[in-house]
């Protein structure tokens, strides 16, 4: 008798990036409410603010969006390197290693984060080394997931997801798509709430725990347990 083949990572891999979704919203909330204006996990927003802090825009600063993008770049590099050295090894340590490295640095920024000033925006080191910290940690996660090659869960950008709601109108991404949307949208809103009653730390420290805690549920799953093959 032919033993049976583990099933494919495909049918828990949606599952796990939704879940990474609402940390983007998370994670937003927390730098745009949180550190003056600057995405760390949407670089298409940050390149606009960016845009606006360069022709003068008051309330928009040129620096934190340049370390931001320069930090997100540095972290999607270390995943390509991460990615490379994980070929042919199970699909769940790779995923594992680089939601520990994200995870660890979420929850660095959440320590940082107990001593800022939100209000005041100080001590600026501490805020810029919350952007970068969690510039770096959405870098990787955005050239992980850029690997896994799954549609319309790219876990932080939503244009196109929207287009193909308007577009297509059915088909069997439908579902997903809406669920990215309100995944993003929900993160989002639970991590202003958080910021808003609790302190910038919290919304980090919750995107922290969602993305080890997500991943090790998928870990269980035996496709994942298969060969990453980038």
């Amino acid at each position: 008798m032919t033993a049976p083949t583990p099933a494919s990572p495909a049918t828990s891999l949606p599952r796990l990036l939704l879940l990474l979704s609402a940390t983007t919203g998370l994670v937003d909330a927390a730098s745009v409410l949180g550190l003056g204006k600057v995405f760390t996990a949407n670089m298409t927003g940050n390149v606009v603010f960016l845009g606006f802090a360069a022709a003068g825009t008051p309330g928009f600063k040129v620096g934190p969006s340049l370390l931001a993008l320069a930090t997100f770049m540095l972290g999607a590099w270390g995943a390509g390197y991460l990615a490379r050295a994980h070929t042919e090894r199970p699909l769940r340590r790779w995923l594992m290693w680089a939601a520990m490295v994200e995870t660890g640095l979420l929850w660095i920024a959440a320590l940082i984060a107990l001593g800022i000033d939100v209000t005041a925006q100080a001590p600026q080191l501490g805020v810029l080394s919350v952007i970068a910290l969690t510039g770096f940690a959405m870098g990787l996660r955005n050239a992980t997931v850029r690997s896994l090659k799954v549609p319309d869960l790219t876990t932080t950008v939503l244009t196109l997801t929207i287009t193909g709601i308007a577009a297509d109108r059915s088909g069997t991404n439908l579902v997903r798509r809406f669920a990215a949307v309100l995944s993003i949208f929900a993160g989002a809103a639970v991590g202003a709430l958080l910021l808003f009653h609790g302190g910038l730390a919290l919304p980090l420290a919750l995107a922290g725990a969602i993305v080890v805690g997500a991943t090790l549920l998928f870990a269980r799953d035996p496709g994942s347990a298969l060969p990453h093959r980038p």
